[in-house]
């Protein structure tokens, strides 16, 4: 457990506010935050009514620059957006599940007051998640690069047609696939997309990646699991109606065509999350994938 040299102060705060939802948690946020002494940042691209809350709007690239602490509430979605924010100035994300699964969002809306008083009072896990810079490299363009706190993907795109492509792994040729493309997830990411492609789950903690193919052609054609240093190189074969598109943590950064390269390597960076004291990753997974349910006794609480 860690225990910040100080309390955070200046705290950013950012969710999709087409969720009412979520809205109602910014506000109950902000409205506590600023009861306990905090100066409170928010996007000024929102109409959020904050009341008599006194909150500072600042364009949200800016929001980073000036908090030490950025709280995402929503989904895995704004934890993912947040963690983008955050990473080049290594404030740290606290996130506050009002979404569906909530593998990283892991603080409640009925108990949202109570944990934030335990993150002010540093009592808190510091956790430190790997990132992904993926590269689109294409003749005669400049390079497009994007980051990704779960995975880069590379997908079939405006064709029913399958793709065919070739991978490399620090320069070495691995394998030549045919299917939908092809999930390259971080241990983070290794419960996301990579998970329905039949990949591994991968402890947080652990420095490797996965290459899960989507859909492929071939059943001998399975996901791998690398070391998280590899250089992933992909390249599309030349092939009629053959297009990719890349997207990082589903933001298109796009179309791969013959001729183009989609490099993926570890990022500068990692983005730091903050839990709860008591977090217990093994009681995440039980809880969001529903182990020991149904027909199984299962030892847990049923409250997970």
């Amino acid at each position: 457990m860690s225990a910040a040299p100080e309390p955070f102060r200046i705290i950013a705060i950012i969710g999709n506010t087409r969720d009412s939802r979520v809205v109602e948690s910014l506000q109950v946020l902000a409205a506590h935050l600023h009861s306990r002494g905090r100066r409170v940042l928010i996007d000024e691209a929102t109409s959020v009514d904050y009341r008599d809350v006194a909150v500072e709007r600042l364009p949200e690239s800016e929001l980073c620059v000036t908090a030490d602490l950025l709280v995402a509430v929503g989904g895995d979605g704004s934890m993912l957006h947040a963690a983008r924010l955050a990473a080049p100035r290594q404030i740290p994300v606290l996130g506050i599940n009002r979404g569906r699964l909530g593998f990283l969002a892991d603080i409640g809306p009925s108990e949202l007051t109570t944990r934030v008083d335990e993150i002010l009072a540093g009592r808190y896990v510091s956790d430190q998640r790997a990132m992904l810079e993926a590269t689109l490299s294409s003749p005669g363009q400049p390079d497009r690069h994007c980051y990704g706190l779960n995975d880069v993907v590379l997908q079939k795109w405006q064709t029913g047609r399958i793709l065919d492509f070739e991978t490399y792994i620090d320069g070495r040729y691995v394998n030549t696939h045919g299917g939908d493309g092809v999930v390259i997830a971080t241990a983070t990411g290794s419960t996301a997309y990579a998970l329905s492609c039949g990949g591994p789950i991968l402890y947080p903690g652990l420095d490797a990646v996965v290459l899960a193919p989507i859909c492929p052609h071939t059943l001998s054609d399975r996901p791998i699991v690398v070391h998280s240093t590899a250089v992933i190189e992909i390249r599309l074969l030349d092939r009629p109606d053959s297009n990719g598109q890349v997207t990082c943590d589903g933001v298109s950064l796009g179309a791969l065509s013959q001729g183009d390269r989609l490099i993926v390597r570890p990022a500068a960076g990692n983005v730091t999350l903050l839990h709860p004291a008591d977090h217990d990753y093994y009681r995440t997974l039980r809880s969001k994938l529903r182990w020991g349910r149904g027909d199984r006794t299962a030892p847990y609480p049923t409250s997970e």
